[in-house]
């Protein structure tokens, strides 16, 4: 059932006013038919919190070091089961060979992550964190929660324990990867042996007590509620509330192509309406990601009238969602063309969000 304009122009009008969406108002904004309204909204919040009229973008890499997993996930193409003749752990020197092409390209940060491998111990992490670092000026914006709750397993070392050793060792920052849907009812669906929303947002609130901080994300299109996306909302705008550890909220879509989930995609439509709606609900976190990798450099260049403030990365190299059906690639010059064709301005940017050159 559509919302009455005038029921959704109240919401919209409140999240204008700076007074805190509920999740029954999120549900109502899904609801609505007016996507244009929530785009002028998002628009505005997203013009407040960043009034130059920036948008910005790092320049990194997905080094996907090992496709071994033994989660399972149904709706990812690119795992192998332990054992399985295309399984394999890149050696060190590849992954050198990845990182000295970012720098030399002018990269700045190394997104490296894979599945839950059974057999690698903690130490092979941390041993390869403090080799990169030797070697290379990079930010390591790495391992996703369910990488890390893995490595507590198999060391037997708390969760604070294991984050603190790689933070140790080099890490940087995390990703957010393997949100998902925060609610237990679709991850139960989708991925029986991820673990918890709980888990997922243990591992950050750990990395942002010890002065780590990391992104959240969120993927539409597994067949979940309205009321469970915007659950997923209220969840990272609680946790934010807490420790302020977020940099950035990235939503894009689930792609099924070779996956045992199957399915279809969302839509563009659908894609731009959680943006906008993400921007009026999160309130607490700065910037909000386009996701170009999964709906192409038109519609990540239409999200910037969405709420959307950052361009995402250049993702010189990423193998996830291109096994699933996601094969858009753009250069650094692609980027800064669509950022100026949106009438911004383009500036490249540091894991931090601090501004390295503007074009």
């Amino acid at each position: 059932m559509l919302v009455r304009t005038g029921a959704a122009e109240e919401i919209l009008n409140k999240a204008l006013s700076g007074e805190r969406l509920t999740l029954e108002d999120g549900v109502r904004l899904y609801e609505s038919a007016d996507i244009v309204a929530l785009g002028r909204a998002a628009r505005e919040v997203s013009r407040r919190l960043h009034p130059e009229g920036v948008v910005t973008f790092v320049v990194n890499r997905n080094i996907n070091y090992s496709n071994v997993c033994d989660t399972y996930c149904t709706f990812c193409a690119f795992y192998r089961r332990p054992g399985h003749p295309e399984a394999y752990v890149l050696p060190d020197e590849v992954i050198f060979e990845k990182i000295e092409e970012t720098v030399r390209l002018g990269g700045t940060e190394i997104l490296m992550q894979g599945g839950t491998h059974p057999d690698l111990p903690l130490e092979w992490y941390t041993e390869l964190l403090r080799k990169i670092k030797a070697r290379f000026p990079v930010h390591m914006h790495s391992f996703s929660s369910a990488e890390i709750q893995n490595l507590k397993k198999i060391s037997g070392l708390s969760l604070e324990g294991v984050v603190r050793a790689l933070r140790d060792a080099g890490l940087d920052s995390l990703p957010g990867g393997g949100a998902e849907i925060l609610d237990n009812r679709t991850r139960r669906r989708i991925s029986r042996l991820k673990g918890t929303w709980e888990d997922w947002m243990e591992v950050h609130l750990t990395a942002h007590r010890l002065g780590m901080p990391s992104t959240a994300t969120m993927v539409v299109g597994f067949g979940e509620s309205d009321e469970e996306r915007v659950l997923h909302m209220l969840r990272v705008r609680e946790a934010q509330d807490r420790t302020g550890g977020f940099t950035a909220f990235i939503a894009w879509t689930y792609q099924p192509d070779n996956t045992a989930l199957r399915g279809t995609r969302a839509t563009a439509a659908e894609y731009l309406k959680t943006v906008a709606i993400a921007r009026l609900v999160i309130d607490n976190i700065p910037n909000l990601q386009a996701s170009w990798v999964t709906m192409g450099p038109k519609i990540g260049q239409l999200s910037l009238e969405f709420g959307v403030n950052d361009f995402g990365s250049t993702m010189i190299e990423e193998n996830v969602v291109r096994a699933a059906g996601a094969h858009y690639r753009m250069t650094r010059e692609d980027i800064v063309r669509l950022i100026r064709d949106a009438g911004r301005t383009a500036a490249q940017r540091n894991t931090y969000y601090d501004i390295l050159r503007y074009f």
